[in-house]
């Protein structure tokens, strides 16, 4: 079992700060078992090391040193593939199944489907979803353009596997599934260069493959998980950034007689740090989640305001005496024009379609009731029928108060308090049941255990960050904050739980992270996880077993809780008082 700090592989001995010898006095503290706090380089805090598991674990595997070398370089791709395996197995097993147009399905699947193949979402008729299902073919597509409230990416993604599989519940849902199981691998290399560990990478992608409202999204044609994809896409690139920043740091700064990096005032205050294509890749990431919902924006805000304390925190471990100062003059401004700018330009090529085809709602609406407007000499007209557009829009989302069975205050999402039952089909005759019937349902609900759990984790998360500073529990906690949050702005709103699928790759990191500081440092090590150093440690060796103990006994939970309510993300038909059994809280039928 690993940490979350990384096992140095550089510079001195870890036990020994600077590899100094220990004064007798520090002797006699460590013979109480005192550990002195050490010190890490200044090229370790730049570019943290990656954890390497100890030669006992291959020894006791009975593998040779050069098979074992050969495994870990291998790790760090095989790991998530498998786990990524995994997750697609589960993902798109019965993937058709059932068959039916389950909850908003009715939108989305019919306006991909008039998407893709007109170029703008049409007005459908009421109770064709029936027609459809039977026989999708003579169906025809609406001409006539339909009023839609979210912007058409995500439609685009759906239509694009409703082109290769047809009109149907397996091809409206096969690029919903293909990004869901993708996630798992972002996630698990994410998860492996923010905690410089293969095995913690690892977890938080099982974690999220055995998350149950990831799964249940991942295998419905809603918005919400491609919103969460992009997220997680652009948290990916920027992480990727941030190394990439502060390695050309490391390489710019200078390097005294004896080879130790040293901070330097006039290269952490003046150094450009030139192109950042990661940065720029996740804007467009970020374009793609607000141009598939428009909660993707307030990411954006989010995202940006925590890439540039990032490079704040590396230009001050460098050297810089007034790093705020040097942001504002060297990073600021690329900082912003790599993700607004090209976020917006994103949104309106996605529009494409509709601006193309002349036929879209609201399309030429400045020709006709806009006519005259004092903007009509600067803006072209369907940039103003698309802003008009826009607004309409807008009020619609803000107006949307009607009552809902299934709707929920976001205070309730981390502790589950109101799931949204998709699909439901009650059974009469089952010989299996006590009361005669079978229940059938699809049940947009997140694995009990994990979720509870990740109410503690983000405790410690939140912890983490305000009293020791460690940046990726603050980068954890933008993630949640910015899928959350905004949600607390509009409570008279009709929400729902699923929403919530946004952030749920980021309760899974912080689950691992606390996870990670259960099991403890590896073997023969200790650890200050927030500088990634390690230090000779003989006494920790039980309480590291009853860490792994411990991990290993919540991860299986977990598994199990997936297992158990299995029949409730899939619409399995079960017998009614097992159905009932699932039910642990009254709010949850």
């Amino acid at each position: 079992m690993t940490s979350t700090a990384p096992e140095t592989q550089r510079g001195h001995d870890a036990g020994d700060p600077l590899g100094e010898q220990p004064t007798s006095w520090q002797r006699r503290l460590r013979r109480f078992g005192h550990v002195p706090r050490p010190e890490t380089s200044l090229r370790d805090r730049l570019d943290p090391p990656y954890t390497r598991p100890g030669r006992q674990v291959w020894s006791v595997l009975a593998i040779p040193p050069h098979v074992a070398d050969r495994l870990v370089r291998w790790s760090g791709w095989g790991g998530p593939l498998l786990v990524t395996l995994v997750a697609g197995l589960l993902r798109f097993w019965k993937l058709d199944r059932p068959h039916a147009v389950i909850f908003d399905e009715t939108y989305y699947a019919k306006d991909a489907w008039a998407l893709v193949n007109q170029g703008y979402e049409g007005s459908w008729p009421k109770d064709v979803d029936k027609q459809i299902l039977n026989d999708p073919s003579s169906v025809p597509i609406p001409t006539d353009p339909g009023y839609v409230v979210h912007p058409p990416v995500g439609k685009w993604i759906i239509g694009f596997g409703e082109q290769l599989f047809g009109f149907t519940p397996f091809g409206w849902r096969f690029m919903v599934a293909v990004l869901g199981t993708i996630s798992v691998l972002l996630l698990c290399r994410i998860g492996r260069r923010l905690f410089r560990s293969t095995f913690l990478g690892c977890l938080a992608g099982l974690l999220l493959a055995v998350d149950g409202l990831h799964f249940v999204m991942s295998r419905t044609a809603l918005l919400d998980l491609i919103v969460m994809f992009f997220v997680l896409a652009a948290f990916g690139c920027l992480v990727v950034d941030r190394d990439h920043a502060r390695r050309r740091l490391a390489a710019a700064l200078p390097v005294d007689e004896e080879g130790v990096l040293r901070p330097d005032v006039r290269v952490a205050e003046t150094l450009r740090l030139g192109w950042r294509p990661w940065r720029l890749a996740a804007g467009v990431m970020l374009g793609l989640a607000f141009a598939t919902k428009w909660n993707g924006l307030y990411v954006l805000a989010a995202f940006g305001l925590m890439t540039v304390l990032w490079d704040v925190g590396a230009r001050r471990t460098a050297g810089a005496v007034h790093p705020y100062r040097a942001v504002l003059r060297r990073d600021l401004v690329p900082a912003f024009v790599s993700t607004v700018p090209v976020a917006i330009v994103t949104y309106v090529v996605s529009w494409t379609g509709w601006i193309v085809t002349d036929k879209g709602y609201y399309r030429n609406w400045a020709a006709t009731e806009g006519k005259g407007s004092s903007w009509s000499w600067l803006f072209p007209d369907w940039l103003r029928s698309l802003w008009h557009y826009e607004n309409q829009v807008y009020d619609f989302h803000v107006g949307l108060t009607s009552g809902h069975t299934y709707e929920s205050n976001p205070w309730s999402w981390l502790v589950l308090g109101r799931p949204v039952s998709y699909y439901y089909e009650e059974q009469t005759g089952c010989t299996e049941s006590a009361t005669g019937k079978c229940a059938a349902e699809v049940l947009a609900i997140g694995t009990p255990l994990l979720w509870w759990l990740a109410c503690f984790a983000l405790a410690y998360v939140v912890w983490r960050w305000f009293f020791r500073r460690d940046w990726r529990a603050g980068a954890i906690a933008c993630g949640v904050v910015a899928g959350w949050l905004p949600w607390f702005f509009y409570q008279e709103r009709t929400i729902f739980l699923f929403y919530a699928v946004v952030f749920v790759p980021f309760l899974c990191l912080a689950v691992t992270m606390m996870l990670g500081a259960i099991a403890g440092p590896a073997a023969g090590t200790g650890a200050r996880a927030d500088l990634g150093l390690t230090t000779h440690d003989p006494t920790g060796e039980r309480r590291r077993t009853l860490g792994a103990i411990a991990v290993g006994v919540l991860v299986l939970l977990i598994i199990w809780n997936f297992i158990y309510f299995w029949p409730l993300y899939t619409g399995t038909s079960i017998p009614e008082d097992l159905w009932r059994d699932r039910m642990w809280l009254d709010t949850w039928v």
